[in-house]
């Protein structure tokens, strides 16, 4: 397995705008090489007979019934409006006109 050098580390820190101190640097050039390890020994497993998956565990949508009830009448909704127009809500426009 590739060991992370101090320029890789320094690199890496680099792109990720990661503005770290010396002291930093060392101790992170010393834990991404220990994860590297790990994943080193994680890569020798005999995973052949271990068919792909996307989940680990079964995923089931809990989902609710769908109760019809009352909604509240256009008459109470329009009057917690700051402006309305008719039946309709009136909001400042986010587009410029073409």
């Amino acid at each position: 397995m590739t060991i992370l050098s101090r320029s890789d580390v320094e690199h890496v820190a680099h792109l990720a705008r990661l503005g770290l101190t010396d002291d930093e640097l060392t101790r992170l050039e010393s834990e991404l090489n220990h994860i590297m390890d790990q994943y080193a020994i994680l890569a020798e497993l005999p995973t052949d007979d271990i068919p792909p998956t996307a989940q680990t565990i079964e995923l089931e949508n809990i989902l609710r019934e769908d109760v019809v009830i009352p909604s509240l009448p256009v008459e109470a909704v329009l009057a917690n409006a700051p402006a309305s127009d008719g039946d309709f809500i009136v909001v400042p426009a986010i587009l410029d006109e073409r």
